[in-house]
């Protein structure tokens, strides 16, 4: 099997298949937007004053020989991000918007695939809202069609988003384009998974989202790995004494419950708790001060996130809907216990009293009676933390890959 796989940005997930394919022998090319080699024309232009985010485009050398690239909308889309051009990067309409970048590669990989066959292509994976070309194509030359989704189908996520505008009215507006995706994007995305003939899933809330007909492909589910860091630590028993740091990190939207935690932070002792958020704003901070008294952190690199992760005692995400949050398996990796929902994917990291709490979405009540739990029993917060760190450390990327390629090999066989 040899399988030419595309994303437009390369995130954590993608830079594994991308590197477990290439290992097992799989790999045909890898396509995206704009992918960083040491030395390369395009890490030379980050080094550039503005141009730092680029970094995170960093690849594994060993891929750069079966990478192509296409930079020039996201070159664009990065550029009128940055000078606040809204209309030109407005969810499906504005010419560098997310969505062009997306099926901007889909087309032009569509039209490689061809000649790709004649010189071994066997197998395409692509991802959700930039598959459809590709897959098109594929089914036309007989190639197989592996599909990642990477968080719950389009008519549940639609689902959840719609009944949150009406329960969290005050909060609609920050839960972001995906709610006001057009008639034309959903019915992308079903077509997409209608072409599909293998899905690729992190977690049992992605793959119970799917519609009934495609859980009659195959479908392959293999959870994220512990993202890894660079600064070695040991684990400190931190002071019962002072107050109970709660944190959330993440993007502050009710889309991650950050509605619900707040109301869970007014039902407990605010003597005895501290809420720490780090996120990036979909309002002004006042929006989200006048709610509930809480410590601002704005977003910075990784390893400041995980250091601040070790100040605080317990990581509390309470999300409506996701595929599976990789911040959790973070927050454990710094020996932090977890109070989460089924619906963050990483219901399998929760071991009762034992590595932290699983509470049901929508239920203030049910986190603070969780954050009232860690008070009375602050001796068994360091073990539990111990205990998470050692659960998170179990998933790797390696594995993660693994997996997949070896589902996908014995398939070919």
């Amino acid at each position: 099997m040899k399988i030419l796989i595309s994303h437009p940005s390369g995130n954590s997930n993608v830079r594994a298949i991308a590197k477990g394919f290439l290992t097992q022998g799989l790999l045909y090319q890898f396509h995206t937007s704009i992918a960083v080699f040491p030395n390369n024309f395009w890490h030379k232009i980050a080094n550039l004053k503005g141009l730092g985010d680029i970094k995170r485009r960093s690849f594994d050398s060993g891929l750069q020989a079966y990478t192509e690239i296409y930079p020039v909308k996201e070159i664009g889309r990065m550029i009128a991000s940055k000078l606040s051009l809204n209309a030109l990067t407005k969810s499906e309409t504005g010419i560098f918007s997310v969505d062009k970048v997306y099926h901007n590669l889909d087309k032009k990989i569509s039209k490689k695939l061809l000649d790709a066959k004649k010189n071994g292509l066997t197998a395409v994976y692509a991802y959700e809202d930039g598959a459809l070309e590709t897959f098109i194509a594929a089914k036309k030359l007989g190639l197989e069609c592996i599909y990642d989704l990477p968080i719950a189908y389009h008519t549940l996520l639609q689902e959840l988003l719609h009944e949150e505008a009406i329960r969290k009215s005050s909060w609609a507006f920050t839960l972001g384009g995906g709610i006001h995706d057009s008639g034309k994007k959903l019915e992308r995305k079903k077509r997409e998974l209608e072409l599909a003939d293998t899905i690729v899933v992190a977690s049992d809330f992605v793959r119970q989202s799917l519609p009934e007909w495609a859980n009659k492909k195959k479908i392959i589910q293999s959870p994220f790995g512990t993202p890894f860091s660079s600064n070695e630590f040991d684990l400190e028993e931190k002071s019962k004494t002072k107050r109970l740091r709660i944190l959330f990190v993440g993007s502050m939207t009710q889309r991650k419950g950050l509605a619900d935690l707040f109301d869970a932070i007014e039902l407990v002792d605010a003597s005895k708790v501290e809420l720490v958020v780090l996120g990036s704003l979909a309002a002004p901070l006042s929006f989200y001060t006048d709610q509930v008294k809480f410590t601002y952190e704005p977003t910075r690199s990784h390893d400041k996130v995980l250091e601040l992760m070790r100040t605080c005692d317990v990581f509390c995400l309470p999300s409506i809907v996701e595929g599976r949050a990789l911040v959790i398996q973070e927050a454990m990796s710094q020996g932090l216990p977890i109070i989460i929902t089924p619906n963050t994917g990483a219901e399998d990291l929760v071991i009762d009293e034992e590595t932290g709490f699983l509470v049901p979405i929508r239920n203030p009540d049910a986190i603070a009676d969780k954050i009232n739990w860690f008070l009375a029993n602050r001796n068994r917060i360091f073990q539990m933390g111990k205990k998470a760190k050692q659960l998170a450390d179990t998933y790797s990327w390696d594995s993660y890959a693994n997996k997949i390629c070896t589902v996908l090999s014995s398939s070919e066989n």
